[in-house]
């Protein structure tokens, strides 16, 4: 995790609390490996967007969110809950603390017949306790933290773990409790066009794997909508 951005004049009490609440996990983030990656894809995975039909200029960016990145202007794709309640799910536990020996950053947007839908805060956190900020709620703590979550409604994935190992896309929806597939995202249903890094994954949404820096977005019906690119700040 990356500790949120300073806010506006006004808003020191509510820094300080952040501060306070996510002093220690930020602390503890330091010695993390960020530049490790063992996520790849198999030959013939990505296509270029040519292959596609016209794809629609994306709509304008939300504000930046307690991250740095962009929130979408629209209600969640779903909710945050999680039905696993800290059992392990797809290998991945949820412990007591973040796990940071492999630590790494990919980004979700989705998109339901050309219009956002917003990845919740505190997916993988169970008992998530969001924090005000001047950009929004940030999840600094819960119960346990599964090695995927999310703390901010960015569509920020915090990869989190004390193994490295390649994580997909699919085990994110599990720990989230989601459905994915070619045909579905969480309760949107219809054809999933998948992007990979500005390119047409052309495999199972749920293969698709979380490297760092990943841009990923899953467009569902039609229109299509070109991918979204972010700028992923100092500490993602």
């Amino acid at each position: 995790m990356m500790q949120p951005h300073r806010g506006r004049a006004g808003a020191v009490a509510a820094a300080a609390l952040l501060a306070l609440l996510l002093g220690a996990v930020v602390a503890a983030c330091g010695g993390s490996n960020h530049g490790q990656s063992v996520a790849s894809l198999p030959a013939g995975a990505l296509a270029p967007l040519a292959s596609l039909q016209k794809l629609s200029p994306p709509g304008p960016a939300g504000p930046p969110g307690p991250e740095g990145v962009p929130v979408p202007n629209a209600p969640p794709l779903a909710g945050g809950e999680l039905a696993s309640a800290g059992s392990p799910v797809d290998g991945i536990r949820c412990q007591a603390s973040e796990q940071v020996l492999f630590h790494i950053h990919a980004h979700l947007t989705v998109v339901v017949r050309g219009a956002a839908g917003r990845i919740p805060f505190g997916i993988g956190i169970p008992a998530g306790q969001a924090s005000p900020t001047p950009a929004g709620p940030f999840v600094g703590t819960g119960s346990c933290f599964y090695w995927l979550h999310t703390h901010a409604a960015d569509g920020i994935i915090h990869i989190e773990s004390p193994i490295q190992r390649t994580y997909t896309l699919g085990n994110f929806f599990d720990v989230w409790g989601q459905k994915l597939g070619p045909t579905e995202v969480g309760p949107a249903v219809g054809p999933v066009t998948a992007f990979y890094d500005g390119r047409w994954f052309r495999g199972n949404p749920r293969d698709i794997p979380l490297s760092k820096h990943a841009e990923i977005q899953l467009d569902v019906g039609r229109p299509l909508i070109a991918p979204v690119a972010i700028s992923f700040p100092d500490g993602l």
